[in-house]
């Protein structure tokens, strides 16, 4: 057994893979926000697979936590050097191991806000990138405008020097880098956003203005904020995982990532300060990335709502459980090909009917074991940009919709917090109490769900949306996710 640290790389023989490289020579070119399993999955690899290359060594990572359960990953990276073992699990029950050493430091913003902003503020750092999740951008999902109320972005507003926001932090050190005479680094989301690019734009400059008028029109015209589109499943790490990568390769490390074998990374190219060259390891540099960005949240990411409630319901708990089903099969497809896909348009390079079928055979890797839980968790920062854009498309050009308004209506049972069988369900979402007050009406006043227009603006005002949704609510209560979806299917009808 070894314990994972640059000392013990030399003992970990085939099949697992070691940096090929000198870390000592990586040095910090990248500050990153938010370092979970999916930015240990995606973009630290992509840096990683370079520097096998001996390639952008000064490109290393430094990740930044600023909550509290950030912690843990603070320590269990600083314990291992900063490696990590990234597993990928294929269909056929193979495991891939793989060391990645591109993160060099980690940074938890509580312990010293003032060393983050001076790590931004060295001219070494070129990019600061971002995956703090839907939700972390901070901005009201009807108005898109930045919320200077919350707590912190108050905070951080009144006290600029001590901020606890990426926001704060980020501005801080913008504003440092102008007043020395420094070039702005880019801002790099890598987030499930539509137009995350021009968000983070949004919400920085906004944050930037209220501090200083002068400044936020600078941040504005000066900083570079690409557009991105991310995508590889990696689900939560678990107890399992950890015990299989000791037992299987004889690893002990404290918090592995597991991944499905595809990846997917679509950047458009606007990088002032230069970035590393990662068309050379499978990264599409684009000019522009929407129609790529549309294709993945409509198709991929609110599939996965659109199996997550109706499944669990059903009795499910995995994803891979329910794309072995035949009949969530048919509503998935069914939603991708004649809701969903007349929303985009054409997107270079990409056969559309072979991502859809693509995502059925990802979804159904039995090895990922993606949990159910996971894609329910966070809905409200997830439906709203994922797939109320399909319904209000498909309204205004008369298209189909009735699966779309079918999966809303699932949500809505969902939060109820009790499945067929009448166990609990765990909501987690930062409106859990709102969302579930109102799902507790859903049987005597059906539509008070949809009418939370924080949420669904005014999409319960129209009356085909209305209809169609207060149709399959009532199914479900009635009969059942099953059932219903073989009503959607025209096995039979809905009431």
């Amino acid at each position: 057994m070894s314990t994972l640290s640059n000392a013990t790389l030399d003992r970990l023989g085939p099949p697992v893979a070691v940096p090929a490289y000198d870390r000592r020579r990586v040095t910090p070119g990248i500050v990153h926000f938010g370092v979970g399993g999916f930015h240990r999955a995606h973009q630290a690899m992509y840096l990683d697979e370079l520097m096998n290359r001996g390639e952008a060594l000064d490109w290393g990572i430094v990740g930044v936590g600023v909550m509290p359960g950030d912690t843990r990953m603070r320590d269990a990276l600083a314990a291992q050097d900063h490696l990590y073992t990234l597993v990928v699990k294929h269909p056929d029950g193979r495991y891939e191991p793989r060391v990645i050493g591109s993160i060099v430091d980690y940074l938890y913003a509580p312990d010293d806000r003032e060393a983050v902003i001076e790590r931004m503020a060295d001219p070494a750092t070129r990019i600061v990138s971002l995956t703090v999740t839907e939700g972390g951008y901070n901005f009201h999902h009807v108005t898109g405008d930045y919320d200077l109320s919350q707590p912190d972005v108050a905070h951080d507003l009144a006290e600029p020097d001590a901020p606890r926001t990426p926001f704060g932090l980020v501005v801080a050190a913008l504003r440092r880098r102008r007043e020395r005479g420094i070039a702005p680094f880019t801002v790099m989301s890598c987030d499930n956003i539509q137009g995350n690019g021009d968000v983070a734009r949004k919400m920085f400059t906004a944050h930037a203005r209220a501090l200083d008028a002068e400044l936020g029109a600078w941040l504005e015209t000066e900083v570079s904020f690409p557009n991105a589109m991310v995508d590889r499943i990696t689900p939560v790490t678990t107890a399992d995982d950890i015990a299989a990568l000791s037992e299987r390769f004889g690893i002990d490390d404290r918090w592995p990532v597991v991944c499905e074998p595809f990846t997917q990374w679509v950047l458009e190219d606007q990088f002032p300060l230069g970035r590393p060259p990662l068309e050379r390891v499978g990264v599409q540099m684009v000019d522009d990335v929407i129609p790529y960005e549309l294709m993945k949240l409509r198709l991929l990411n609110a599939s996965h709502q659109a199996l997550a409630y109706f499944g669990y319901l059903a009795g499910y708990r995995y994803a891979h459980e329910v794309c072995q089903d035949p009949l969530f099969v048919e509503f998935l497809l069914d939603y991708m090909t004649r809701e969903a896909t007349p929303t985009l348009a054409p997107v270079p390079g990409v056969d559309l009917a072979a991502y859809r079928q693509t995502l059925i055979e990802r979804f159904a890797n039995p090895e990922i074991r993606d949990t159910l839980a996971r894609l329910c968790a966070e809905s409200s920062d997830r439906i709203p940009k994922w797939l109320l854009p399909v319904i209000r498309e498909q309204l205004e050009r008369g298209g189909e919709f009735r699966r779309s308004a079918a999966v809303v209506a699932s949500w809505a049972r969902y939060a109820e917090g009790v499945d067929e069988q009448g166990e609990p369900i765990e909501v987690v979402d930062r409106l859990r109490d709102e969302l579930m007050t109102l799902a507790a009406d859903n049987r005597t006043r059906p539509a008070a769900f949809i009418e939370n227009r924080r949420l669904f603006g005014d999409l319960a005002d129209d009356e085909r949306f209305r209809e169609a949704y207060l149709g399959v609510l009532a199914s479900l209560h009635a009969k059942g996710a099953r059932a219903t979806l073989e009503a959607l299917a025209g096995r039979h009808g809905i009431s």
